[in-house]
């Protein structure tokens, strides 16, 4: 009980930093279901089944999140607030679940022509057009942040990629298009996040994806019930805890903090996925793989240090 308050007590950047690594742990852990259900099931019809599972996870826990979070009363009926009334949450929602899917699928067909360690940099590839694009659309990021950018880089390159290999193609080119989307997908989240109740924008989300996907499904890779049912234990671990759970705790965390940093945190998937693979299929890590987790974790600290710490050590510096 008294972690549960000491972590309620945190500052809200640093909380919400702790909720974003949270989700990179789930979705790094997630690449072992995605390539398992795809020995059994097409793309689309693997991102319908996650995307539904995710949304019903999220409706059948809103009651009990609700009574956590003791919804506030109107002052002046004296009636609960219904989040459902507020329109940003159905622009916001439906936004997002139409960017997801694209994004989702673009990663599915990618991983069918290209390898697990190009998929994961190339996909990783948004810690950079965030910034890049949030130039354009008046949001300022710090040098330090930048230069944490570069290391992450860096760093997914030592990690996923074999050395003096980087050949583009289609497969590549899709999960490229897919880094491109996520950071359309992570834009819109920090655009809405603060106006709407991020569960139920994340409940929609998936519902949009998700008939989406049934559409797509029944067009061109109609599954057996046997396939389904083999690829089952996949698509159930990725819409509960990979969309269910952490793609709301993406909302809910990002709300506070930069989406810049928010997306360097979000990255340590492909870490997280090293590591899984590490111990869950007994897949060691050589010492190029070790530079870039290395690097990865030190560009993600950078970028969570304020400028006032640097002045403060370099000052401490010039007085000896």
């Amino acid at each position: 009980m008294s972690a549960v308050l000491s972590f309620i007590v945190m500052p809200l950047q640093v909380r919400n930093s702790f909720i974003l690594f949270l989700c990179a742990v789930i979705w790094g852990s997630a690449f072992v279901a995605q390539a398992l259900g795809m020995n059994h099931i097409g793309p689309f019809a693997f991102t319908f089944a996650r995307s539904i599972i995710g949304g019903l996870f999220l409706l059948a826990v809103l009651p009990i999140l609700d009574r956590i979070t003791r919804k506030k009363i109107d002052e002046t009926t004296g009636e609960k607030s219904n989040p459902w009334r507020n329109p940003k949450v159905w622009t916001g929602g439906i936004l997002c679940g139409i960017v997801l899917f694209v994004s989702e699928s673009l990663q599915q067909f990618g991983l069918l022509y290209t390898t697990v360690g190009k998929a994961g940099f190339l996909t990783c590839l948004y810690i950079v057009i965030v910034p890049v694009v949030g130039m354009f659309i008046g949001r300022k990021t710090g040098f330090l942040v930048w230069i944490a950018v570069v290391l992450s880089c860096l760093g997914l390159y030592y990690l996923c990629m074999p050395p003096g290999e980087f050949s583009l193609s289609l497969g590549d080119g899709l999960v490229l298009a897919c880094a491109f989307s996520y950071t359309a997908h992570i834009l819109v989240i920090d655009h809405y996040t603060d106006h709407v109740d991020g569960v139920r924008m994340s409940c929609i989300q998936f519902f949009v994806g998700s008939i989406l996907g049934f559409i797509l499904m029944m067009i061109f890779e109609p599954p057996t019930l046997e396939a389904m049912k083999a690829a089952a234990p996949a698509f159930l671990y990725a819409g509960i805890c990979s969309n269910g759970i952490a793609y709301t705790l993406q909302i809910i965390g990002q709300r506070g903090v930069n989406p810049t940093v928010a997306s360097l945190i979000l990255s340590l998937e492909s870490v997280v996925s090293v590591i899984a693979g590490w111990l869950i299929l007994s897949q060691s890590m050589n010492s190029r793989e070790l530079l870039g987790c290395s690097l990865m974790l030190s560009a993600v600290i950078l970028a969570q240090l304020p400028r006032s710490f640097f002045k403060r050590l370099f000052e401490g510096r010039m007085s000896h």
